[in-house]
Order: C-alpha cells, then sequence, then structure tokens
C-alpha cells in the first residue's frame, strides 16, 4: 500500500455507538489510528448525526445519536481529529456524501482502509459503496465492531467477503505491515 494514494477511514467511533457490543474493539482501533498516524499516512474521520425526519426515525424508529454527548469522538481519538486528513460530518451510512466523495476524489486515495462501529451498517455501506465507485476498499477486521453483537459483525464480514472480496478482509497488522513497507520504499 502506498501511502500517498492510501488512507485510513475512521467510520463512526462515536460516544452514542459505544455499548457492551463494541467497546472492545476501542483499544484495537486507537492502536491503529496511532500507528497509521506515526506512519504519515492520512487519517480521515467520520461522525454520524441522525438528524429529526430521517429515516432511521420515519421508518425504523431509531432516535439515537442526536445529541452532542452521542455524537462526539470516542476520547482516545479526539487528540486525531485536529489534525485528520478530513472530518466527514454525515447524515447517512456511506462515508460518500458530496463531502466526503469529494474530499477522496481530490486527495486522489485509490485504497480506502475502513475501520470503525457498526461493521454491519456504515463501515459495510461505505466499503460498497467505494467498490462501486472504483476505490479498492479494504476492512480492518479486528478494528471494527457492531452495536448488535458479534453476529452481526460477522455477517458483514461473509457479505463483504462475497462483495468485495475475501483478500479485502485484513487484520490490523497486515494492514499496517503493508502501509510501513511501502513507506519505507517511498522515503
Amino acid at each position: 500500500m502506498d501511502p500517498r494514494s492510501t488512507v485510513l477511514l475512521v467510520i463512526d467511533v462515536q460516544q452514542g455507538f459505544v455499548n457492551h457490543h463494541s467497546r472492545g474493539v476501542l483499544p484495537t482501533l486507537a492502536r491503529l489510528v496511532k500507528r497509521w498516524h506515526a506512519v504519515g499516512a492520512p487519517v480521515v474521520l467520520t461522525r454520524f448525526h441522525n438528524e429529526e425526519g430521517s429515516p432511521y426515525e420515519t421508518i425504523t424508529g431509531w432516535t439515537k445519536l442526536r445529541t452532542p454527548q452521542e455524537q462526539a469522538l470516542v476520547r482516545d481519538l479526539e487528540p486525531y481529529a485536529s489534525e485528520a486528513a478530513g472530518l466527514i460530518d454525515k447524515g447517512q451510512s456511506s462515508l460518500f456524501t458530496p463531502s466526503g466523495a469529494d474530499l477522496i476524489r481530490a486527495a486522489g486515495w485509490t485504497d480506502l482502509v475502513l475501520c470503525g462501529i457498526d461493521t454491519d451498517a456504515c463501515v459495510y455501506d461505505s466499503a460498497v459503496d467505494a467498490y462501486q465507485r472504483g476505490y479498492r476498499p479494504w476492512i480492518v477486521t479486528d478494528a471494527c465492531a457492531s452495536t448488535g453483537g458479534a453476529e452481526y459483525h460477522e455477517a458483514a464480514l461473509l457479505l463483504a467477503a462475497r462483495n468485495i472480496g475475501r483478500q479485502h478482509l485484513v487484520t490490523s497488522e497486515v494492514v499496517l505491515s503493508r502501509l510501513s513497507g511501502s513507506h519505507e520504499d517511498h522515503s
């Protein structure tokens, strides 16, 4: 992976998405972001906002992620927000909002490394959307979780293996070793 064309997309690691199912992934996410940042490769953070009258409310009755407390990034990621290559606020599952799509296109990133919460919603939807737009999505399996539990996380990874390719499901150690090796080659 070439750090000039690869970005780490940290999807919705917000207080309102942390529960007993997703909390365990936070140390892995924090290590991944810290090491990614140390290599000097770009990091983009997303934050989900569930606006009043959204389909999440009107169709499914889900009204969380409305307050500033729920929408806040988890404490371990706050220091990276000011240094991020971008911060995408979104009211949809995919990070490909008009501003998100513009950011990725303008930066020239071709490899999108995704991690975050929920594997079965915003991470998966962003990966499939990236694939359909001609980008190479990578899902960091040990740096994702679902608030619905392990069965939803695993179901999303099963679908991702089929829809974006099993080879695009990687662990944090694999993706960091590929990035570090490429970084050394291009220094």
